[in-house]
């Protein structure tokens, strides 16, 4: 008999555009259009041009649901698969959610420092561009945690794919390699020095990115279809 076609593939695919779209707008314009030849230059961009630091937290918000969203959907999809393996799906991102917002915490911090009326009251402006610039690298240190969660969440996935072959196994293959890619950045970053400037650093999590793009394009326009199911699994009673 015939496997049944999994359900839930296009509602995954809508979460999954949600996630890119948004991510694409805080994650990289936004930061683009703030970034100045200095700190203080950039500094100066927020406070000219707040309400575009506004929209990418807002952003960033609705990116971590449709995420956490995202993650139960395929969970659904996948269980069948191997429910241990979906489970640490869900398990990587539910990790990586609250620390993203705990990041984000501090982007509100400095927008605060740097536009309200109480600070300025309080603190020179120097005071307050300083404590700005302290909370933004504390943003970016903790968003650097948030990437290996990022990547760890994506190998179980692509494994998921590559063993059902309800999506391409290519694009299993890209999750996958593109989840190592991401962990691998993240403590390159941390312990080699000059890495960063390295040119192989600007290819560590482009499969990520083509996995997870082509992964959104396909569930929206195919959906999941038939292909295996898993053994039963010990944790599925």
């Amino acid at each position: 008999m015939p496997h049944a076609l999994p359900r839930g593939g296009r509602s995954a695919g809508l979460l999954y555009l949600v996630v890119v779209l948004t991510g694409f707008f805080c994650l990289a314009y936004v930061p683009a259009q703030l970034a100045g030849a200095d700190a203080h230059a950039a500094l100066d961009n927020v406070v000219a041009r707040q309400a575009l630091f506004r929209q990418g937290i807002a952003a960033f918000v609705v990116e971590q649901v449709a995420f956490l969203l995202l993650a139960l959907a395929l969970y659904r999809a996948f269980r069948d698969v191997n429910r241990a393996a979906a489970t640490l799906m869900v398990a990587f991102v539910a990790m990586a959610v609250p620390l993203a917002l705990a990041a984000l915490s501090h982007r509100l911090q400095a927008l605060s420092l740097l536009t309200d009326a109480d600070s300025a009251q309080l603190l020179s402006q120097q005071q307050r561009q300083q404590l700005a610039h302290a909370a933004l690298k504390a943003y970016r240190g903790g968003m650097q945690l948030v990437r290996v969660f990022w990547g760890l969440w994506l190998l179980p996935l692509g494994w998921l794919v590559l063993r059902s072959r309800r999506l391409p196994r290519v694009l299993g293959a890209l999750l996958v390699l593109g989840g190592a890619g991401y962990v691998l950045d993240v403590f390159a970053e941390l312990l080699v020095p000059g890495y960063a400037a390295a040119w192989i650093s600007g290819y560590m999590t482009l499969p990520a990115a083509l996995g997870e793009i082509g992964t959104c394009l396909w569930l929206l326009l195919f959906g999941l279809r038939a292909g295996r199911t898993g053994a039963p699994s010990p944790l599925a009673s």
